[in-house]
């Protein structure tokens, strides 16, 4: 689609949604959602899938909740079979604002398991938003099978969806820790020490999961209690009044 795209049937709105240059798109973005109008629905979808900026977009995703929800999401489900990986996404994204529990089915294993990472890790996000209860477990059993994959940001995303579903992850991360793939192993282990430990960044998640992956859990302890201990006594002989360079 091209983001200058203008007719002579565009109203000044419409246009605005479609001009060259972001500002602009952002304000009428905003108006859209301040002053709905059901007549927009189909610009805001089509701006969705084209939109190039992020706050747009988020924008637009926030405008199309503004109008008759069952409208918003009967279009929006039509967005999700989409050809355009950011159409499926924005779509997505916009199902987890209107938070309508009604929307779980239409989150399908094909789109858990894009190709697509942005379109995946939007499709984790809103699955655990959107999950019925009873429903945890089998969400997190199909979730776990995207382990090791990507880069650290889309490891993080599925690691965070994961302990977003809290005890109820604990099985599938289990057995995937014993995955004969070290990468699998190691991103299933720092998964489930983030959802025990919030507060533990994922980077160092990751490293202490790695050692337990390679070198078993109780000489993965031995290791990381000797670093310990040795990090306390350089800090404690260190000459007073002096730094590191």
């Amino acid at each position: 689609m091209n983001p200058t795209r203008t007719t002579a049937q565009q109203s000044p709105q419409t246009a605005a949604l479609w001009a060259g240059t972001p500002s602009v798109r952002l304000r009428a973005a905003l108006a859209a959602g301040a002053d709905p109008d059901p007549a927009l629905l189909e610009t805001l979808v089509e701006r969705c899938a084209a939109e190039p900026d992020f706050f747009v977009r988020d924008m637009l995703s926030w405008a199309l909740t503004r109008l008759p929800r069952q409208a918003v999401l009967s279009r929006i489900r039509e967005e999700l079979g989409s050809a355009h990986p950011q159409a499926r996404s924005q779509a997505l994204h916009t199902l987890s604002k209107i938070n309508d529990r009604a929307a779980w089915a239409w989150i399908t294993d094909a789109l858990l398991r894009d190709p697509d990472d942005e379109t995946a890790r939007t499709a984790w996000r809103t699955a655990v938003l959107l999950v019925p209860e009873g429903e945890e477990e089998n969400l997190a059993g199909e979730l776990a099978r995207q382990l090791g994959r990507g880069d650290r940001d889309v490891r993080l995303s599925l690691s965070r969806a994961l302990a977003g579903l809290g005890e109820a992850a604990s099985p599938a991360l289990e057995r995937a820790a014993k995955s004969p793939d070290p990468e699998t192993a190691a991103h299933a282990r720092a998964t489930e020490i983030l959802r025990k430990d919030p507060r533990t960044g994922f980077d160092a998640a990751v490293e202490a999961a790695k050692r337990e992956t390679s070198l078993g859990p109780e000489r993965a302890a031995t290791a990381t209690a000797t670093a310990a201990a040795a990090t306390g006594t350089a800090t404690a002989t260190r000459t007073p009044g002096t730094t590191d360079h």
